[in-house]
């Protein structure tokens, strides 16, 4: 990781954004330039589109960017998931067929794991992968895919074998999305949209090339792209999210300057986390009420959450830096950030009274409070819900005796799970 002050970084990246960003370009283009720069995806490495700067760094890069006015880079799953997930597992040619088309937006990705009887169980997964010559077919179910019914590629995780233990039997797969064998169908939601997917993949295929790591070994890699998913579920995460852009399939050739940052259903919390929790922060004053106390104080225990979730985003950091993977510190920061959502919920509707019983840009701050209560749940939910964090925490950090596993050494053709019960 490069050490250089925060000071230096910020100079350096506020000076390139105001001699390259230009609003009327096209924004892929934009993003093709951002992308050889280095700076849309700062904590890289240097050889794959980054910098290998720290978080705090980082957070510099942001705010230079956000001082010229200049968009972010893309976000999503592809980016922040997919791509960590292959720089630390995949290979050279499958960094260099994968990445540049992920950084540079165009190419959107989804998650292929939770199926609907493996959530929180997810190594009890039974999307079956069987290898045909230099291809493996897929059958099975996924669910809760954000953003499949717009993605080119999904990171998948697929059975390989059922003469082994769960665990042990996985296999980590890129497969295209834009194939005959896949169905998807899009899940509508509380708050008006579908971000949400079921996947139905009958006879797919994916070329063994696009395995990540080694076949039946892919439970590792998953745990690193669930590390990296926590990471940023976490209020850090949210607040990097809310300069990026999310994007549709024709919006590469419109001008980069008359895109919108952020988006979909995070667009609300991207917005509170983001400048470092200004919106959090100044909240009574953007609701009139500067003046009351006891909003004023509970608005200050949100933003100490997001001071601790920072912390663990610099424990991630230094551990990346030292060569190790992400921890089981990114549950932490993900659990805090479900407890900070659920307070900014309540606090929020507090704050709005009467008009957080409206929805619509009309309402005050343009319904964002609103969204972001009705999506709130999610938090909690989505890369393993708050009761699997407080294992992991209880397990791995605290040293506390484990769940029982009666299924831990059992072949997982033996075990009845799921719609095999």
């Amino acid at each position: 990781m490069t050490t250089v002050s925060p000071a230096s970084v910020r100079e350096e990246a506020e000076t390139w954004f105001r001699e390259n960003w230009d609003p009327e370009i096209p924004l892929g283009h934009w993003w093709e330039r951002l992308a050889d720069s280095g700076w849309g995806f700062a904590t890289w490495p240097e050889r794959w589109f980054g910098r290998g700067l720290g978080s705090d760094q980082a957070k510099q890069v942001d705010a230079a960017r956000a001082a010229v006015g200049a968009v972010g880079p893309p976000s999503g799953i592809g980016v922040m998931m997919a791509g960590p997930t292959i720089i630390d597992h995949g290979t050279e040619e499958q960094c260099q067929r994968f990445l540049p088309d992920m950084v540079t937006g165009k190419e959107v990705w989804c998650q292929l794991f939770s199926e609907p009887g493996a959530g929180s169980d997810l190594a009890g997964l039974q999307a079956r992968a069987e290898r045909d010559g230099d291809e493996w077919v897929v059958n099975g179910q996924k669910v809760w895919t954000s953003g499949a019914q717009f993605s080119k590629w999904g990171i998948l995780i697929a059975r390989t074998s059922v003469d082994v233990p769960k665990h042990e039997g996985i296999t980590f797969f890129v497969i295209d999305m834009d194939q005959p064998g896949i169905e998807v169908r899009p899940l509508k939601e509380m708050t008006g949209g579908a971000t949400f997917n079921e996947v139905f993949m009958t006879d797919a295929r994916v070329p063994h090339d696009n395995v990540i790591g080694e076949p039946n070994r892919g439970w590792g890699v998953a745990v690193t792209t669930l590390a990296h998913e926590r990471n940023s579920l976490g209020a850090s995460g949210m607040a990097s999210a809310a300069g990026g852009v999310m994007i549709g399939r024709n919006d590469l050739d419109r001008p980069a300057g008359r895109r919108s940052s952020g988006g979909g259903e995070m667009a609300g919390m991207a917005a509170a986390f983001g400048g470092g929790g200004a919106m959090i922060a100044g909240l009574p004053a953007l609701v009139g009420r500067a003046d009351d106390k006891v909003l004023r104080d509970k608005v200050m225990r949100i933003y100490t959450l997001m001071e601790i979730t920072r912390f663990t985003s610099l424990r991630v950091q230094a551990a990346k830096a030292a060569g190790r993977g992400p921890g089981p510190e990114v549950s932490t920061g993900k659990l805090v950030a479900s407890e900070m959502v659920r307070q900014l919920r309540d606090v929020g509707l507090e704050a709005l009274g009467p008009h957080g019983q409206l929805m619509g840009a009309d309402t005050p701050l343009g319904g964002m409070l609103q969204q972001l209560a009705l999506f709130s749940p999610a938090i909690s939910i989505a890369g393993g819900s708050d009761q699997i964090q407080r294992n992991i925490i209880g397990e791995r950090v605290l040293g506390l005796p484990g769940e029982p596993r009666v299924d831990k050494d059992v072949p997982f053709a033996a075990l009845k799970v799921g719609t095999q019960r």
